[in-house]
């Protein structure tokens, strides 16, 4: 069965090309790693809420937009193998590196998790 990691982060608007420039290199070694989709999707139609919601979840600034992410894995076991290879990858691997592909948001604010889906519907 699939395995989804996901992700909340705030980036600030004036940053969405860098954001789609960042994303799009270091997402490719996601895919390499085994990953069979990912998507960046930004914010659009983000309501604040009453209680909670999204922009507080990240404490994101007026000036920030709320992305919301995810990768796709055929399972547990390749996405763990995957994780395994990240440290490395960050230290190895340019597209991954702070230094040559730097992160255009704040990387403390950021949500994340690992998700077994448990309800599936495709047409």
């Amino acid at each position: 069965m699939s395995y989804i990691d996901g992700f909340v982060l705030a980036v600030p608007e004036a940053n969405k090309q860098a954001f789609i420039d960042h994303a799009t290199t270091a997402d490719q070694v996601f895919m390499e790693l085994g990953a069979t989709r990912v998507l960046e999707c930004w914010g659009d139609d983000v309501p604040d809420g009453k209680q909670t919601d999204f922009r507080r979840a990240v404490q994101a600034k007026d000036d920030e937009v709320v992305v919301f992410s995810w990768i796709e894995w055929p399972d547990k076991a390749t996405r763990d193998a995957a994780m395994q290879k990240f440290p490395e990858l960050m230290n190895s691997d340019p597209r991954m590196s702070p230094e040559s592909n730097p992160m255009p948001f704040d990387g403390v604010r950021l949500i994340y998790g690992g998700f077994a889906p448990i309800v599936i519907l495709e047409k």
